[in-house]
């Protein structure tokens, strides 16, 4: 029976080819958005829940007073707090490619000492004394206010060396940057960074892009003792109620997914757009199933005819139907995640597609293959053979 399907996919191999066609890009287009979606999640789940990030209470992109940072380490129970502030930032070189770029103060090395490490650095022209739980291998970037770390990928990228002087010009703080390259980091496993931002020091922003003023955007908070997360953020929030930047402290993934929900609707927006593409493709595919039956009745007739039962006749055409469609989907799935996976990607850098997505894109195949092949199938089992034998179309 197999050999017939074969047989029968053949029939009309044009028709065959552009069903099958149909059927992967549709599903290699569900496959990327999966792709965008799989983004946002990992995006949004790769901030630490342990870590407290203190914003604004207003917005993100609202300032907070420099001063707050001492008040809040006076607090019991916290370890470390240090600063960093969206810098923004264009490369001449690729104006359209938005990457990371934040200042941050000397306290941010030892807090995020576990999220990455130190792989390529300048020596110090002379000795530096370094604080507690520092990497040493920041000496000569400690000393130098244009100096910058910049992520292992990036460099590779921008065929960029150390000790290099590159050159930004700013979006949110305006003007040419010139910014030295002191140092090589790369995430380590876990870590939440990513491998191309471009991390600089915050006197240096607030000298030329603040005029001056000691504001920062973002406090982040060690904690050694999780079981204190909730009263510390309690705490925090309570001290500014009344100033004239309130504050809303959160867990660091917290702040992440509050990043992702200003892009509003578009996760949703994705997901529609899958929908649709995944009923187009199964009227295409019932459409195609319907007339290849169709063509075929009196062969149907002569099949029942020689012994074929009903129950063979409706596997016949569900195989045929599952052949094209699961053979496309699985193609689509797999060429998605080897294509996709760690794409350049604007804003979040690199595309993650996960398993799950590509499992989820072959099981709608599969599923498409048994819908778009049972009504036909079920038709086709029910003909009776005087009926299908003198049909003529």
């Amino acid at each position: 029976m197999f050999r017939l399907v074969l047989i029968n996919l053949h029939r009309n191999p044009l028709r065959t080819a552009l069903t099958f066609a149909s059927v992967f890009m549709a599903l290699f287009l569900y496959s990327s958005l999966g792709a965008i979606l799989d983004t946002f999640q990992a995006a949004a789940d790769s901030g630490s829940r342990d870590r407290l990030a203190v914003r604004h209470a207003i917005s993100l992109t609202n300032f907070l007073p420099r001063s707050y940072k001492d008040r809040i380490t006076s607090l019991p129970g916290v370890k470390r707090v240090c600063t960093q502030t969206w810098f923004g930032g264009v490369d001449p070189a690729a104006p359209r490619e938005m990457k990371q770029r934040f200042a941050v103060d000397d306290d941010f090395w030892p807090e995020y000492r576990n999220d990455f490490s130190v792989i390529e650095w300048s020596e110090p022209q002379s000795a530096v004394s370094l604080p507690s739980e520092t990497d040493p291998h920041l000496a000569a970037y400690w000393i130098e206010r244009t100096a910058c770390i910049v992520g292992s990928d990036l460099m590779k990228a921008r065929g960029w060396k150390l000790g290099q002087t590159i050159h930004l010009q700013g979006t949110l703080f305006r003007g040419t940057w010139d910014f030295v390259i002191r140092g090589v980091y790369k995430k380590k496993p876990g870590g939440m960074w990513p491998n191309d931002l471009i991390l600089f020091h915050n006197e240096y922003l607030r000298e030329k892009g603040l005029g001056g003023q000691d504001l920062v955007g973002v406090f982040k908070i060690e904690i050694p003792d999780k079981s204190l997360s909730a009263a510390i953020s309690t705490q925090v929030d309570a001290m500014f109620e009344n100033s004239d930047n309130p504050t809303k402290t959160e867990s660091e993934q917290a702040l992440v997914a509050g990043f992702i929900s200003m892009f509003g609707n578009v996760p949703f927006a994705l997901r529609m757009i899958g929908f649709a593409v995944v009923f187009t493709i199964l009227v295409i595919s019932a459409n195609t199933m319907v007339m290849s039956v169709r063509e075929r009745t009196s062969e149907i007739g002569v099949l029942k005819t020689l012994g074929f039962s009903d129950r063979a006749i409706f596997g016949m055409i569900i195989a045929e139907a599952a052949i094209i469609t699961t053979g496309g989907g699985l193609a689509a799935a797999l060429l998605a995640k080897m294509g996709l996976d760690q794409a350049p990607f604007p804003i979040f850098n690199t595309l993650t597609i996960t398993w799950s997505t590509v499992i989820g894109a072959i099981a709608i195949a599969v599923g498409l293959g048994a819908v778009s092949g049972f009504i036909p199938a079920w038709q086709a089992s029910r003909l009776r053979i005087v009926d299908a034998l003198r049909r003529v179309d």
